[in-house]
C-alpha cells in the first residue's frame, strides 16, 4: 500500500495551552533542554509518514520557541528499525517516533516474533492524523452499491474476489470482517502494492478491490471504477457522496491512523511539554490544510486518548487477523 505502506484528558500537564499562545514556562523549559528533538520515521523519504512528521516538525520548532526539530529516516523492516531506535533512545522527549497504527495495532497479532512491546516499551504521546478505506467494484461488475454487491456475492460467489495490496495489509484483513460482518465468503486475491491491485480490478480480473481511499480516487473521478462503500465511522471528505458500510447496513467500521510515540518511562514535565507542542502543531491552519489535501482527517489528542484508541484497535483487529491464518517471521 503505497501511501499507508504499506495513517487519544490530557495528564497533569505543568504548562497549559490556550488559544495557541503557549506560557512562558513552556518557552523556557523547551529551550532549557538544550538538544535538538528528533523524530524518527521508520519509512523513506516522501511516504505519508514522512510527510506527516516533516510538517509536524516544521511547526514544532516554531512552537517551541526555536528549540529544532529534525526527522531522521530508519526505513527498514516495516519500521521496525526505528522503532528499535526509540526503544533504546533516552525518554527525555528529544526522540520521538512518527508511526502509522500497523505496527502498534497490527504487528503484534501478526508476527511470530516481535521484539516490541507495543503498550510497555513506548509512551503514547498524540494522534496526529486519521484515514479510512474504499471498498471499489470494477467495471465489469456493474455493482453500484453494498446491497448489490452482497447479492451478487451470493448468488454467484465465484464474482466475490477482491483485490489488496497484499498479504498482511489491513485491506486484507478488512476483506476478512467484511466476509464476517455480512456473512459471505470473499476471496483475498493479494499483489504487490496498490497500482498492480488497481491494475486487476480495472482489467475485471477482480470484482472488488480494497486500499485506501486516496488510492482509488482518481480512477472513481474518472468513472473507471466505483467506490461504493468507505470503511470509517464517517462519510470521507474526499467522497461525500459515498455510503459508509454501516449506513447500508454492515455492521462495521475500521480506520487507520499516525501517532506519535516516546520511548518508555517519559517523565510527565517532558511529556506535557511535547504533547502541548504537537497539538498546537497539529492544530495549526497551515497543518491541517496541508494534510487535509493529502486526505487526512488531523487529530490532536491526549496521551490518553491515544492510549485508549490503540488499545481498542489492538483488541478489534485480533479477531480477524488471526482468521485469516496470516503469521510473518
Amino acid at each position: 500500500m503505497k501511501r499507508s505502506l504499506l495513517a487519544r484528558s490530557f495528564i497533569a500537564s505543568l504548562a497549559v495551552l490556550s488559544l495557541g499562545v503557549f506560557s512562558p514556562s513552556v518557552m523556557s523549559q523547551s529551550a532549557a533542554t538544550g538538544k535538538s528533538i528528533k523524530i524518527l520515521v521508520g519509512f523513506p523519504p516522501g511516504g505519508s509518514a514522512d510527510v506527516i512528521a516533516r510538517v509536524l516538525a516544521q511547526q514544532m520548532t516554531a512552537k517551541l520557541g526555536g528549540q529544532s526539530v529534525i526527522v531522521e529516516n530508519k526505513p527498514g523492516a516495516s519500521g521496525r528499525i526505528a522503532i528499535d531506535a526509540l526503544k533504546a533512545s533516552a525518554p527525555d522527549g528529544t526522540t520521538l517516533f512518527v508511526t502509522p497504527s500497523g505496527p502498534m495495532v497490527i504487528f503484534p497479532h501478526v508476527f511470530k516474533k516481535l521484539n516490541f512491546d507495543p503498550v510497555k516499551d513506548f509512551t503514547p504521546v498524540s494522534q496526529l492524523a486519521g484515514f479510512q478505506f474504499a471498498v471499489t467494484s470494477g467495471p465489469k461488475s456493474n455493482v453500484r452499491n453494498v446491497t448489490e454487491m452482497l447479492a451478487k456475492a451470493k448468488s454467484d460467489p465465484s464474482t466475490a474476489s477482491f483485490a489488496t495490496p497484499g498479504s498482511g495489509t489491513v485491506p486484507q484483513f478488512l476483506g476478512v470482517m467484511l466476509s464476517d460482518a455480512a456473512k459471505i465468503e470473499l476471496q483475498h486475491v493479494p499483489f504487490q502494492g496498490g497500482a498492480p491491485a488497481l491494475n486487476a480490478l480495472l482489467g475485471g480480473h477482480v470484482g472488488y478491490g480494497i486500499d485506501v481511499v486516496s488510492e482509488i480516487l482518481e480512477a472513481h473521478k474518472a468513472g473507471k471504477a466505483r467506490v461504493i462503500a468507505v470503511t470509517g465511522a464517517q462519510r470521507s471528505s474526499q467522497l461525500p457522496d459515498v455510503p459508509t458500510l454501516r449506513e447500508q447496513g454492515v455492521a462495521m467500521d475500521a480506520s487507520a491512523w499516525f501517532a506519535i510515540y516516546g520511548p518508555a518511562n517519559m517523565p510527565a514535565a517532558a511529556l506535557s511539554r511535547i504533547n502541548t507542542a504537537v497539538v498546537a502543531a497539529m492544530k495549526d491552519p497551515a497543518t491541517q490544510a496541508k494534510l487535509g489535501e493529502m486526505g487526512f482527517n488531523v487529530i490532536a489528542s491526549s496521551p490518553e486518548q491515544l492510549a485508549a484508541v490503540q488499545k481498542a484497535d489492538l483488541n478489534k483487529w485480533e479477531k480477524p487477523i488471526k482468521a485469516t491464518g496470516f503469521q510473518a517471521d
